[in-house]
């Protein structure tokens, strides 16, 4: 025989509550959908900044935290990493933070800075091998701007002109890259320039060593050769382990990280309160059924499993329109940051907050049933 939908017919009962339930319950997943996409996006930003530079192996010094705040270390341990058997070749990367103003609201806003050599292929942007780019970087006073750049920046028309820490500057041509969490707008400007702009600083000081390895050269092994050969003043990272490292920065170490952590806990406190009222009230107004089921010869055990089944309903119903819901938002922070947050829906994010949904009605669930449970039918009537 067919059995009865309790659980179901107990949630449609009250139309307008369940509907409150769902909306509580797509709150609290969408709550911890965009935390959870802010959290996965510091993560991003790193691999996003590191698999755009053309090197295996990098160097920089160990008072280093992360890419914009690198400190300088002497040029003389990247030549001694030349001379490495399989490096093919090393670049310099200087960073740094310029006041740029916006030349139509006349406003300072920081903007972060890559200095390198017009003749070292540095990063993996085919843009900047144009000879359009090629000659703006040789141009002096000249930089090119990264168009997913913040439009508080100002026009970022090819030839118009601004001042950086009040420093004439031209933009003399554009690319791609992003800046993530680290910085609104970035400029790729040469050496020279670079030198000129945060003058007094020397070019014999670098704030990152970039290694270009020969075909089929193992990064590790090359890695572990320079960590042997270099003295203490910089450490040697590959790829992976760079990326990994700004991670642990952004995600561990921060208040950023702390704060999106945070914020996908509370978000499951709030939807196990939400799920937990709807179900104490429900329970409390149907006492008399449930009373009369035990009276009947029903277990504890049914009753369990029925208001489990209303929690798992609820957590299903709430979690569609919260997963809808999110991926709008997600594409909103994306063009609200120009694409320089990288912000998406993964698969792998989709499954865990829906488990997770699952497990907060759950414990909600949990909570609230014991009412049932130690139910006397005879107290009730």
């Amino acid at each position: 025989m067919r059995r009865t939908p309790l659980a179901w017919l107990n949630l449609v009962h009250e139309k307008t509550r369940l509907l409150v339930a769902i909306a509580g319950v797509a709150f609290a997943v969408i709550l911890v959908f965009m935390n959870l996409g802010f959290l996965g996006s510091l993560a991003k930003t790193a691999s996003q900044i590191y698999s755009q530079i053309n090197a295996e192996v990098f160097l920089l010094s160990p008072q280093s935290l992360e890419i914009s705040t690198t400190k300088s270390f002497p040029i003389q341990r990247l030549y001694q990493a030349g001379g490495i058997a399989g490096v093919e070749r090393v670049m310099p990367l200087y960073v740094g933070y310029l006041q740029w103003r916006n030349p139509e609201t006349r406003r300072n806003r920081s903007i972060f800075v890559y200095g390198i050599n017009p003749d070292d292929p540095v990063f993996l942007l085919p843009e900047l091998d144009t000879p359009e780019n090629q000659a703006a970087l040789r141009r002096f006073d000249t930089a090119l701007i990264d168009r997913l750049s913040r439009p508080e920046f100002g026009p970022q028309t090819i030839g118009s002109t601004t001042e950086a820490d009040r420093r004439r500057i031209t933009i003399g041509g554009q690319y791609s890259l992003g800046g993530g969490f680290t910085a609104d707008g970035t400029l790729i400007m040469s050496d020279q320039n670079f030198r000129r702009f945060f003058a007094p600083f020397p070019l014999n000081r670098i704030n990152l060593g970039l290694v270009k390895l020969q075909p089929g050269v193992d990064p590790n092994q090359i890695a572990a050769a320079l960590r042997q050969t270099l003295p203490n003043d910089v450490i040697v990272l590959t790829r992976s382990e760079l990326i990994a490292r700004e991670r642990t920065y952004w995600i561990s170490t921060t208040s950023t990280g702390f704060i999106f952590g945070m914020g996908v806990g509370v978000s499951c406190i709030v939807g196990v309160v939400i799920v937990y009222q709807i179900l104490y009230t429900d329970i409390s107004d149907h006492m008399k059924q449930y009373a009369t089921l035990k009276a009947m010869g029903y277990r504890s055990g049914f009753l369990f499993w029925t208001v489990i089944q209303e929690a798992v309903i609820l957590a299903v119903l709430g979690y569609i329109p919260g997963f809808a819901i999110s991926l709008g938002l997600y594409e909103l922070t994306l063009r609200a940051t120009s694409g320089s947050l990288p912000i998406g829906m993964e698969f792998g994010r989709a499954v865990q907050v829906l488990l997770l949904t699952i497990g907060m009605c759950s414990l909600s669930a949990l909570i609230s049933v014991r009412k049932v449970v130690v139910a006397d039918p005879a107290e009730v009537f």
